[in-house]
């Protein structure tokens, strides 16, 4: 087998480029012990809810009461066409994504629609490449514990959506030989939505849609 040596990647946030921000504003919106909570909910095990989260607010993900997997998804609240674009994400941050990186919309939209400011678990590190010894995909059991959170901050007015995994925990099999139900390690996830305090936002505004024609920079020449 080949071995192929990892290169640098193909964006990265320069100083200046459209992929960096500004962490000490992040920083101080996470750190702000003012946000206002407008909203909050229990999502049940093996179950699934949508709600706003308008822009300039934050969104905190919680675990209640002990390992649980979560599917997330996000849309304009305003304009469903326009929603996340999870491989361009793994392109633009990283295939983990943490504090600071930020998950992005498709096209011709094309621009950050939350930024993550908080991960309870952003120093757990990799497990791995995803694959075993057949080469094929494998889950591991969720890190997660109770206290653990996940927290973005919303860019633009976002409709969120979140299921809680009927895997649960995934620490049992789901397929082969020893697959069985795995309700006893399905647990529920806390959804808080925070209105965030005016002065900490100032210096920033949401962003704007990408400058995108449709034709991947490429211009028509007049038919002669």
């Amino acid at each position: 087998m080949v071995s192929i040596e990892p290169t640098a990647a193909a964006y990265q946030a320069t100083a200046g480029s459209f992929l960096d921000l500004d962490r000490a504003l992040y920083s101080k919106i996470h750190e702000d012990s003012r946000h206002e909570l407008v909203d909050s909910f229990i999502l049940p095990i093996r179950s699934g809810r949508a709600w706003k989260v308008p822009a300039g607010y934050l969104c905190r993900i919680t675990i209640p009461e002990g390992p649980q997997v979560g599917d997330l998804n996000l849309w304009n609240f305003n304009d469903p066409r326009e929603r996340m674009w999870a491989s361009r994400t793994r392109q633009l941050q990283a295939a983990h994504v943490t504090v600071f990186d930020r998950l992005w919309s498709i096209l011709p939209f094309l621009r950050p629609m939350v930024t993550i400011t908080g991960d309870s678990l952003k120093d757990y590190g990799k497990d791995g490449e995803g694959l075993n010894d057949q080469d094929k995909y494998f889950m591991k059991a969720c890190p997660a514990k109770k206290g653990d959170y996940f927290e973005f901050f919303a860019e633009i007015d976002i409709l969120a959506a979140l299921s809680t995994c009927p895997g649960g925990d995934l620490s049992v099999p789901l397929w082969g030989p020893n697959a069985r139900d795995p309700l006893e390690v399905c647990r529920p996830l806390g959804v808080e939505v925070y209105k965030v305090h005016s002065d900490v936002l100032q210096g920033w505004k949401s962003p704007e849609k990408a400058a995108y024609a449709g034709r991947h920079g490429l211009a028509a020449k007049a038919w002669a």
